[in-house]
């Protein structure tokens, strides 16, 4: 199937317009035209090979938020001209435990990625910075038209919502719950709306005092700095959970001692060097640092119809397809709020 987009063609050139194919669609396959595609940091770690994976050229784009134009005859959930959104993952084993279980971020046999990936057969994917895509439908999601004019604004919840949504659900954020976010970016600030609208005490750490009344908007009923050493000495062994979103290098070593006993601090941003952790900043009060990828097919539905029941959506900034290299830019030096989507009609 004919495609057109956005690709990377190496590490270091500016990311420009590229005609591809799609593999024809199957009995199982929803083909949706992508109105919306957020840009997620992880979409500039890839395509600057800042992990060091890169496969180009590289269509980036795992936001994604559509209209159904064809569907295959064994599809069950989708009917042409239906809303549909499509995450981290295309596809995964489907056997497995995990797979089972409904927790397909964490498929034994490896799933396989939106983009710069393969798949089983070993023909590469390409993501939604893009006119259309071909899906399995068990990896497309549905939308509810409840979301109404705020449709641009559900793209980011396909990466940057679900990625901290399942953290805060996983360890019960909530009434009577401690909560922190470290980082007010585009995961940072879902992380924050949903820990509030959950019912915790919710505590904002941020560098920059430029954040504080954003975050006071967006329901932090603190807000600390994290550079002030007397603020964070205040905060000592308090939280039951902290949620980390910061993709940039930091210690993370100062927020494990804000850990009560049997405290966890999860890592959800992906810096691109690994965090030094000290041993005493964990056996003290027996305190746990763990991590958590994205969520499954049926958790990430759970969370688009909790957002679409509950008005939660991201704070979004759009952009045109040929300013996406500017917005990358943007991005790095933290000057958007919170993330960008991209209209994807300026392609045309």
């Amino acid at each position: 199937m004919k495609s057109h987009g956005y690709a990377a063609r190496d590490a270091k050139s500016p990311l420009g317009p590229y005609s591809f194919e799609r593999r024809d669609p199957g009995p199982g396959d929803v083909v949706v035209e992508i109105v919306y595609c957020g840009i997620c940091h992880s979409d500039i770690h890839q395509v600057r090979d800042e992990w060091s994976n890169a496969t180009y050229p590289m269509v980036p784009g795992h936001e994604i938020v559509g209209r159904v134009t064809a569907v295959g005859r064994e599809v069950k959930k989708f009917r042409e001209g239906d809303l549909a959104g499509i995450g981290v993952m295309v596809d995964s084993c489907r056997v497995c435990a995990n797979c089972r279980a409904g927790e397909e971020q964490y498929c034994a046999k490896g799933f396989v990625g939106t983009y710069n990936a393969k798949g089983y057969d070993g023909v590469p994917v390409q993501g939604g910075y893009a006119n259309n895509i071909v899906c399995d439908e068990r990896y497309v999601h549905t939308i509810s038209a409840k979301f109404g004019d705020k449709l641009p604004a559900v793209a980011p919840l396909l990466c940057a919502g679900i990625t901290t949504y399942s953290p805060l659900r996983h360890w019960k954020a909530g009434p009577g719950k401690k909560v922190g976010i470290i980082g007010l970016g585009g995961l940072g600030h879902m992380g924050l709306k949903f820990a509030h609208a959950f019912g915790a005490h919710v505590v904002q750490f941020t560098t920059s005092a430029k954040k504080i009344d954003d975050a006071k908007k967006l329901g932090a009923d603190e807000v600390v700095i994290s550079t002030d050493l007397d603020a964070m000495a205040k905060q000592k062994s308090s939280f039951d959970f902290l949620l980390d979103c910061v993709a940039a290098p930091h210690d993370v070593n100062p927020y494990l001692d804000l850990l009560r006993l049997d405290g966890t601090l999860c890592q959800v941003g992906l810096p691109d060097a690994p965090p030094a952790i000290s041993p005493f900043a964990i056996i003290t009060n027996r305190r746990s640092f763990a991590g958590s990828m994205i969520g499954g097919m049926p958790e990430t539905q759970q969370m688009l119809d909790w957002c679409a029941e509950n008005g939660v959506v991201s704070e979004i900034e759009m952009t045109a397809i040929d300013k996406v290299n500017a917005a990358y830019d943007r991005v790095v030096k933290n000057d958007v709020k919170y993330r960008f989507v991209i209209d994807m009609k300026t392609l045309r």
